[in-house]
């Protein structure tokens, strides 16, 4: 009895003193790198990519221009050229359509969207200042779509093909408002300058009480007259060919003030009457001629010279 009360207090002493199982502590988990900034100036969008291509889809149709009935002459589809417009062109496989240029335009370069299945060539017809530029279209097969890109000397052209199963338009040109306004600007100038002085004045307004006198060279005037608002100063027929005086308005002091005048065939044309002014050439030996206007009762004739 007391051997086994003995063996059962050493089990229960030995149970004892067995150390606990060691636990390793909980293991961190690792440290996330902190989220990336964009970099300075560099503003992130929020806006949907098919927003933006919405956009660039509404501009492009905005500014198509489709062939109109009563643009065309004959077979010819007329358009009126604007920078930034797309011009719609229908073509055909077997049928080429022809891209007429502005006569006298040169070519620089053509580029298509898909070069694969379209034929693109250039040509030209006239000479010298007529010669006109020629692109000539053809695609492989119908539906099919592409953009073309010809830039000239003078402007550049943005087009879009579509390729239909039969229906091809022959010929396409454009009209040029910007160049026609300034060849009608320039017209309206030049009937201007080579307008006879005399248009548009009054014998009874006219005043012819102006004195010349100073040096004799070739140009002397022949004559200053005036119509109240504006004084002419005639030359003489030789002046027009030869070396023209500049126009100076001599001030109350004394002082030569170079005066705004425009010349319209052999006379001088100032926008405003003057007392004393002299008309004044060369460096070394300048010649001078003086015009002061003078007392009525002072002055020659109507259309007596000075």
């Amino acid at each position: 009895m007391n051997l086994i009360l003995a063996s059962a207090a050493l089990a229960l002493a030995t149970a004892q003193i067995v150390p606990p199982p060691k636990v390793s502590p909980p293991v961190a988990p690792p440290a996330t790198a902190p989220a990336s900034k964009p970099p300075a100036g560099l503003v992130r969008t929020k806006r949907p990519i098919s927003v933006n291509v919405a956009r660039v889809a509404a501009a492009n149709q905005a500014a198509t221009q489709e062939p109109l009935r009563q643009g065309f002459v004959n077979a010819v589809q007329v358009f009126p050229f604007a920078d930034g417009a797309i011009y719609q062109v229908y073509t055909a496989p077997g049928a080429v359509t022809d891209v007429a240029l502005q006569p006298g335009e040169s070519l620089v370069a053509v580029a298509a969207g898909d070069t694969a299945r379209w034929v693109i060539g250039d040509t030209s017809s006239g000479s010298g200042a007529g010669k006109r530029t020629h692109i000539l279209v053809k695609p492989f097969a119908s539906d099919l779509a592409t953009n073309l890109v010809i830039t000239t000397d003078r402007r550049s052209y943005h087009i879009q093909l579509t390729a239909t199963a039969r229906t091809a338009m022959a010929a396409l040109s454009w009209t040029y408002p910007a160049d026609q306004l300034i060849a009608l600007r320039r017209a309206a100038e030049q009937a201007a300058a080579t307008a006879p002085v005399s248009a548009g004045l009054s014998v009874d307004n006219l005043h012819f009480n102006y004195a010349i006198s100073g040096d004799q060279p070739a140009w002397r005037p022949l004559r200053a007259f005036d119509d109240g608002r504006q004084t002419f100063i005639e030359f003489p027929a030789s002046t027009a060919v030869g070396e023209a005086p500049p126009f100076f308005i001599i001030g109350a002091g004394g002082e030569a003030e170079l005066a705004n005048y425009r010349a319209r065939g052999r006379f001088y044309v100032i926008d405003r009457i003057f007392d004393v002014a002299e008309l004044r050439l060369g460096t070394k030996k300048q010649q001078i001629v003086r015009i002061d206007r003078v007392a009525e009762d002072r002055a020659p004739r109507k259309g007596k010279r000075a």
